[in-house]
Parts: structure tokens; sequence; C-alpha cells
């Protein structure tokens, strides 16, 4: 990145913590003018969600910490920038195209996709590859939710993403800083592990625009960049996909990207990361705490070579 330079069955729900009027009431407040953040009407409304067996009962991050401290170049490189910039943003209408290795493609709608399976209140740790993290309540549904409708082919092996692309509602997109639109990827078997999720909101509501509005990947036992945002495009594909952040600089961040405090970026250590809104940097945890959960899809790989 550019340096400018089951847990427990019983974990918290938001509204455990903070009471929803008072995050509301903070998500009016950046909408109303935080920085210039317009928010969309949309993001006001509520999102009904289970709570799920994945989530940790560590401390949530405040909203206003979610939604104003946090990296979508597409918006600007700094981390106010996605909230200072994202006000023109268009979530709606919006499609997301499935195809390639499967038996039936399909273009859904965001309608579709909101009510393609039941939703779930995922609390996960999110650890930046910049060594800042956070712990973010999202509301989502299993990404395989989704690949299972379209039925990938034996050929189906890695799973390609893609962001919107629209220069005029995101000005981060004319400047040369990566080469957009951006993509990601990931291997069928970690598409299809429980803990990646498709997510269409956080703290009880819809994405806010620059949290990735209004559908997008989480991986939480990989660096944030591979949680790609506003994704238009999913392709089921034979050979790995070329990933943005790996085209730019293949040295410094691999395909995988998995949490590794043993592999450290080229410019700095990946030993210790700073929660947001604390003062004491903490220890990085392999796969950011989720090596049970995962580390069995990578076993006999040399992650030093695969990182």
């Amino acid at each position: 990145m550019l340096i400018r330079r089951p847990d427990d069955p019983d974990g918290i729900l938001p509204s455990g913590i903070t009471p929803r009027e008072l995050y509301l009431d903070r998500r009016r407040f950046l909408a109303l003018g935080a920085a210039g953040a317009l928010m969309s009407a949309d993001a006001f409304a509520a999102l009904s969600a289970k709570k799920s067996l994945y989530s940790t009962a560590e401390k949530i991050n405040p909203l206003k910490d979610i939604t104003g401290y946090n990296n979508f170049y597409e918006f600007g490189t700094d981390k106010e920038d996605p909230a200072a910039y994202s006000g023109a943003f268009k979530p709606r209408p919006w499609t997301v195209a499935v195809d390639g290795e499967v038996m039936k493609p399909r273009t859904f709608s965001i309608d579709e996709l909101l009510k393609l399976a039941p939703l779930e209140e995922r609390v996960y740790r999110m650890r930046c590859v910049e060594g800042w993290s956070m712990v973010i309540p999202w509301i989502g549904y299993p990404l395989s939710a989704l690949l299972k409708l379209v039925q990938p082919t034996s050929r189906g092996k890695y799973v390609a993403f893609e962001t919107v692309m629209r220069p005029t509602e995101m000005p981060g997109q004319r400047s040369r800083v990566l080469a957009w639109p951006y993509r990601e990827g990931l291997r069928i078997d970690e598409a299809m592990h429980p803990l990646a999720i498709l997510a269409v909101g956080l703290y009880g509501d819809v994405l806010p625009n620059q949290n990735g509005a209004p559908i997008r990947l989480v991986v939480p036992w990989k660096y944030g960049f591979k949680s790609i945002k506003s994704i238009v495009k999913i392709r089921l594909t034979e050979k790995p996909p070329a990933t943005s952040w790996n085209l730019a600089a293949p040295d410094e961040y691999g395909f995988y990207s998995n949490v590794n405090p043993n592999v450290d970026h080229p410019r700095w250590s990946q030993a210790r990361e700073r929660r947001i809104g604390e003062f004491f940097k903490r220890d990085t945890l392999p796969f950011n705490g989720y090596g049970a959960q995962v580390a069995q899809l990578y076993r006999g790989m040399d992650l030093k070579v695969h990182f």
C-alpha cells in the first residue's frame, strides 16, 4: 500500500454495545456534513440479521472510525478521502454479473442479492497490510451461497472479482495510482469457506458508500485489500486471476496475502499491529486469529513463498 506517508457463540451484537439511536445519530452527522461526506439516503435503511457463531466477542470499533478511516483508493489515497469524496456515488440501480466456468451464468440485481440468503451479523477482525486493525460488525452471507447458485464447473478453480468503473463518481479512478478497475481473486476453496462473506451492510444498516456499497467481499483471514468493494463482476476461472496490487508491486503483495506475522512486508514488519482506538500495539496473529478455521486450506504450502 501507499503509506503516506468461532470464536464465541455469544458474540455481542452492536445494539448490545452502542445504543442504536446513538450510532444512527453518528451516521446522520456524517451524512450531513463531516468533511463534506454525503451518504445516500439508502444508508439509513436498517437490515435485519441474525447472530453468527463466527463472530468474535472482541470490542467493536465505533462507527465513526469504520466509516471515517479506511482505504478505498477509488475515492483517494488518504484515509479520510472515501468519506469525503463518496457522496456522489450511486449504489442503485446495481447489478453483479457472475460468469466464466459455471453451469448457470447469471446477472443479479442488488434486490435479488439482498434476498439471496439469510443475513447474518459477522463481527470480524480486520487487519490492514499497513499495520493497523479494527473490529467491524458486517452484515452479509457466505459467498458460497451465491457461487452454489451458478454451479461452478470442474474448471472453476479460482474466483475473480472486479469493482465498478465510474471515474465521474469515483475521483480516485482518474489517477494512475493503480490499473483500474480494481481486481481481486481467491482460490475456489477459499471462496467457498464459510468465513468468506459478501457484505451488504455494517452496524445494522446498508453499506455506506465509503465502505464499498452496495456489496463487497470480506475475507477476515487476509489483509484488508483482498476484500474488494463495490463489486460488479465475478468470474470463475481455471487460472489464477490478475489482481490489482500484485500487478502494481508483485514483490510486496502476493496473490494469497494471508495475514502472517512471520512474513514481513519488504518495507515494514507485520509482527505487530495498532488497533484503532488503542495506544499500545498488539501482536498480530497468524491468519488474523482465524487459523483454527482456515489453516488447513494451506497445508503443505510454503507460506513465505506463497505470501
